[in-house]
């Protein structure tokens, strides 16, 4: 995210005549009630993308990895469900979602700052009480929607995916993917904000043409969750046959599907 020079200017300027070897000696570990001690050096991250594991092989010396899930996937307890429909539909379709009755909280995503306020306005005007959270807003106005969120205060958070990694929200019966994620890795960590804790989640997605270029993609997480359906429509819609800017040959022609 952009903070990689500052991480190796800190690192740079830690001591390193007491790291531990790299080799079986640094099992043995030194006595911590001396002043002679090895520095202790531990990393934590949500995901484990190919650039922060090399940072990680840089300065760690013989580490223990510990995984919890499957690495890039959702969670099996997130009940993922997926409603084709035209933009001008998603409005009415979120509202009769609202109306069944919710438990809260839940979270609602959409891809636009701007249209965060707006639709958080058009909730509180049917009775809904939401709060929001983008990257236009200050860290003071993040945390006070995250605690009235937390609270009780607050019953819905309208938000980008600024909410969709690094925060623990507990108990969110709901995520619904007003916008579709640019991309299925968004996708993921968005509905990894329900399901947690050994608890059950379900995840909404309103899924139009304009999101085609992860038909097939999200299609093969669905298919591979065994608590959620994919509907027959995503399932044979031309754009999720194939993975875009795969090679596709047919009849001796070649095509290249491009995203």
């Amino acid at each position: 995210m952009g903070f990689e020079t500052d991480v190796k200017r800190i690192l740079e300027y830690l001591p390193v005549t007491n790291q531990k070897p790299d080799n079986e000696l640094a099992e043995n570990t030194k006595d911590f009630g001396s002043k002679d001690k090895y520095r202790q050096t531990v990393m934590f991250t949500a995901i484990m993308t190919p650039i922060i594991e090399r940072l990680a092989r840089t300065y760690l010396r013989r580490p223990a990895s510990v995984y919890i899930g499957a690495i890039g996937k959702p969670t099996e307890r997130v009940e993922q469900v997926i409603i084709m429909c035209s933009e001008n539909e998603k409005r009415n379709k979120l509202l009769e979602i609202l109306e069944r009755g919710i438990e809260p909280p839940i979270i609602i995503f959409v891809n636009q700052k701007k249209a965060v306020d707006v639709l958080a306005k058009g909730l509180s005007k049917k009775g809904y009480n939401p709060c929001t959270l983008h990257g236009g807003k200050g860290q003071e106005s993040r945390d006070l929607a995250l605690a009235q969120l937390k609270k009780g205060e607050k019953d819905i958070l309208v938000a980008t995916d600024v909410a969709g990694r690094g925060i623990d929200i507990k108990d969110v019966s709901m995520v619904l993917n007003y916008d579709m994620a640019k991309t299925i890795q968004d996708y993921t960590h968005r509905i990894g904000r329900t399901g947690r804790a050994g608890k059950a989640g379900k995840a909404v997605t309103f899924l139009t043409k304009e999101d085609s270029a992860t038909f097939y993609e999200l299609k093969e997480v669905i298919l591979e969750s065994p608590v959620s359906v994919c509907p027959p429509e995503l399932i044979n819609h031309p754009d999720a046959q194939h993975k875009p800017g795969t090679v596709v040959t047919k009849r001796n022609k070649t095509a290249i599907l491009c995203a």
